[in-house]
C-alpha cells in the first residue's frame, strides 16, 4: 500500500438513502481541492452498480439503506473491484454492524457526528491505502470483533503464520497496538521507509487489504491480547 499522492484528486463516490445527506456531503468535499464526487447512489444495489462504472477511489457508505444495505453492498464492490475503497459512515449505536461490514472488507469507519476536516481527513487516510477507525469506534470495536463467534475478515485469506519474519512480527505487533509507521520507525530504530517496506510485505503476505485488516489479524496470531 501505498500513501496518498498529495497532487492527486481523490474521486469520491457518495452512498447515502437520504438526498439531502448526500448534498451536504457534496457540498463539503466541494470546496476541498483533493477531492471531488464523481457520483451519488441512494441504494446499496446503485452503489454497487457505480463503484465498477465509475472506479471511485473512495466510496462514502451508509448502512442503513432499503433494499441492499450498505453491509451487502460493501461485500460485493470488495469483491469486483479490489482497488476501490470502502469508508463506511455509522452512529456510536451500530456496533454490529460496524462488525458486518469489518466482515465485508470496509476500510475505515467514520462517525456521522464528527467534524467535518474529520470525515475528509478519514476519506483522504483510506484513499492512501490505510485503513482509519473513528476515535468513537475505537479499538474496541476490534477487540470485541476478533472474541466473537462467526467468520472474520483474516479468515477470508490464508493465515502463513510461519510466512512472515520475526522483524515482520514485530512491526505487525505494533501495527496491532494502532502505531504509525513514523511510530514503528521509532520504536524499532529503523527507518520511516523501512516500516513502511515492512508493513508493504504484511499486506501481501497476510492478504491483507489495509491496516483494519492487519490489526485484526495481529489480534487473532495472538501477538496483541484484548484487555481482560
Amino acid at each position: 500500500m501505498t500513501d496518498a499522492d498529495p497532487s492527486r484528486v481523490i474521486r469520491v463516490l457518495l452512498v447515502d438513502d437520504q438526498p439531502l445527506v448526500r448534498s451536504g456531503l457534496r457540498v463539503l468535499i466541494a470546496d476541498a481541492a483533493d477531492l471531488e464526487v464523481v457520483g451519488e447512489a441512494g441504494t446499496g444495489g446503485d452503489a454497487v452498480r457505480l463503484a465498477a462504472e465509475l472506479r471511485p477511489d473512495v466510496v462514502l457508505m451508509d448502512i442503513r439503506m432499503p433494499g441492499m444495505d450498505g453491509i451487502e453492498a460493501t461485500r460485493l464492490i470488495t469483491e469486483r473491484t479490489e482497488a476501490v475503497r470502502i469508508l463506511v459512515l455509522t452512529t456510536f449505536d451500530e456496533d454490529d454492524h460496524v462488525y458486518g461490514a469489518l466482515r465485508a472488507g470496509a476500510s475505515g469507519f467514520a462517525v456521522k457526528d464528527m467534524a467535518v476536516e474529520e470525515i475528509l481527513a478519514a476519506i483522504r487516510v483510506v484513499a492512501g491505502g490505510d485503513g482509519l477507525i473513528a476515535p468513537g469506534v475505537t479499538r474496541r470495536l476490534i477487540e470485541d470483533f476478533v472474541r466473537a463467534p462467526g467468520p472474520r475478515v483474516a479468515e477470508r485469506a490464508p493465515r502463513p503464520v510461519a510466512g512472515i519474519t520475526g522483524r515482520e512480527r514485530e512491526v505487525l505487533t505494533l501495527v496491532g497496538r494502532g502505531r504509525s509507521n513514523g511510530e514503528i520507525a521509532e520504536e524499532l530504530f529503523i527507518s520511516a521507509a523501512t516500516a513502511k517496506a515492512h508493513v508493504s510485505r504484511l499486506f501481501t503476505k497476510l492478504g491483507a487489504r489495509d491496516r483494519v485488516q492487519l490489526v485484526i489479524t495481529a489480534y487473532e496470531m495472538g501477538l496483541v491480547a484484548p484487555p481482560r
